[in-house]
Order: C-alpha cells, then sequence, then structure tokens
C-alpha cells in the first residue's frame, strides 16, 4: 500500500497552481473540471509518477476554521522535502516567498516554514546525514 493522492485546501486553484508550479517547481499532472472547480493534482518534477498533491477547494465552512486554526497556531499543513534547504530558502526569499519560520537545526532535521499565499503554511525539511551535517 503506498499513498497515491493527497490533498492541501487552497483558496483559489488558479493561483495555488501558479505558486505551486512556477514558484516550488512542481508540475501539473492531472487537470479535470468538476463544476466549478477542477480535479488539480501536481507533483515533483523529478517524480511524475510520484505521489500526487490535489489542489482541493477549501470551499466547505468547515475547512476554513480548520486552516484558519491551524495558521493561528502556526502548524505547517504539509511537509516537503529538500536536499538543501539553505539554498532553497534563498532561491525562494529571491522570489517574494514570506516565511512563516526561518531555518532551525532540529536535531537530525533543519526546518522552515513558508506561507504558500493559498491559505496554508508548508514545512520545508532538509534531513541531513546521522553525523549531523
Amino acid at each position: 500500500m503506498r499513498i497515491h493522492v493527497t490533498s492541501v485546501f487552497v483558496d483559489d486553484q488558479d493561483k495555488a497552481e501558479r505558486f505551486y508550479c512556477d514558484v516550488l517547481g512542481f508540475v501539473v499532472k492531472t487537470d479535470v473540471p468538476v463544476g466549478a472547480h477542477r480535479w488539480l493534482t501536481v507533483v515533483p518534477c523529478e517524480q511524475p509518477d510520484g505521489t500526487e498533491l490535489l489542489l482541493e477547494p477549501s470551499d466547505h465552512p468547515v475547512v476554513q476554521r480548520y486552516r484558519a486554526a491551524l495558521v493561528a497556531d502556526g502548524i505547517p499543513a504539509h511537509s516537503f522535502q529538500v536536499d538543501d534547504l539553505g539554498a532553497e530558502c534563498d532561491r525562494l526569499r529571491g522570489q517574494g516567498v514570506a516565511f512563516a519560520q526561518d531555518p532551525t537545526d532540529a536535531g537530525p532535521v533543519r526546518v522552515a516554514v513558508i506561507d504558500d499565499t493559498c491559505g496554508n503554511l508548508i514545512q520545508l525539511i532538509e534531513v541531513r546525514d546521522a553525523g549531523g551535517g
């Protein structure tokens, strides 16, 4: 068993597509009209057959309260792994991405948290070797 699709609730699918593709570097895997919205999934360009991230509309009232509570408490909705957190943060800052948490050491990992501009905080994580370097 493996994860095929997971979702992140977004305020605006067009804006989310621009952020997740143009800024973070994902590519669209599936884009199918579904009523007023779309079944819109993205994948890492390095893993076109990997787990899909559904950019799911956040219209349901419970979703609005849930996301607002997470953001208010500083809790990221998802976590994306990067190879070099420092370089990735520099790249994202150069594109105007807002950081809710600057890179911080946390044991064998280094983490940062960004605002996805669509109502979510996203954690970026670099897993370092067992030697801590």
